[in-house]
């Protein structure tokens, strides 16, 4: 099991390692590509060497002066890919190693979407669709819990929708703020997070609405998903009616 890190008040990655996981926001896998080519061979470097390099073995391998490697270091290190290891005897004065953080792992390809969709088709064929849906809307209102757990409820419904779209925006949804349609709130996101595996499986989406439901009280409106070849993904909240408000 995956301990939860102390995020302390940075509730942005609290939201995102409760939703995503250790990975964090998916948008964050990106970063290595635009990185220079001289942070990236670094990167690489302390992925292959577990144990850590210092800025001399480093200097020594990618061919640069240590003040670069430490330049180098500290703009890492300020993005939260590295962080000081071990400090190994020399000696004389002990060596200080570096290594890439948690962060800075998961900056490499994984696959977990390939895995994720796995486990979705294992479902389905050894229990049938009924069973996989009710275990993605089970996932999705755990997960709501969750996120509630992190700050007081709105008492103004709208209110708490706006909040959820804060939290769909930092997730990485491109949402943008809370409209209102006929009295009602609407949330428009121009991103989906689960695209690939929803084009494949979009019983997926059960889960995302479950999870909104939970969070916000209310009963959800799926009006247009992009991965029914929508758009946009549009979710109209409404008041439960007096039979699912009932419901546990």
């Amino acid at each position: 099991m995956v301990s939860k890190p102390d995020f302390g008040q940075n509730r942005a990655a609290a939201a995102r390692f409760t939703y995503f996981g250790p990975q964090g926001a998916a948008s964050e896998k990106t970063m290595i590509k635009v990185m220079g080519q001289r942070q990236q061979a670094l990167l690489k470097l302390l992925l292959r060497t577990k144990t850590g390099l210092t800025v001399d073995e480093l200097s020594r391998k990618l061919e640069v002066t240590r003040n670069a490697v430490r330049q180098h270091l500290a703009s890492l290190e300020n993005d939260g890919l590295i962080e000081p290891g071990i400090s190994r005897p020399s000696g004389g004065r002990p060596e200080q190693l570096y290594v890439l953080s948690d962060k800075g792992k998961e900056m490499f390809p994984r696959q977990y979407s390939w895995f994720a969709e796995l486990v979705i088709e294992s479902i389905r064929d050894e229990a049938g669709e009924g069973v996989l849906n009710a275990r993605l809307g089970r996932m999705g209102e755990r997960i709501g819990d969750q996120l509630l757990a992190q700050g007081a409820v709105e008492s103004n419904p709208q209110k708490q929708v706006e909040k959820l779209s804060g939290i769909m925006q930092e997730m990485g949804y491109n949402t943008h703020g809370v409209s209102v349609i006929d009295g009602e709130p609407v949330i428009e996101a121009d991103n989906c997070v689960f695209h690939n595996l929803a084009m494949k499986n979009p019983d997926i989406c059960r889960f995302d609405l479950a999870m909104m439901a939970r969070f916000t009280g209310s009963t959800i409106d799926h009006q247009e998903c992009m991965a029914l070849g929508g758009n946009v993904c549009r979710f109209k909240f409404s008041a439960p009616s007096k039979k699912e408000s009932g419901k546990d």
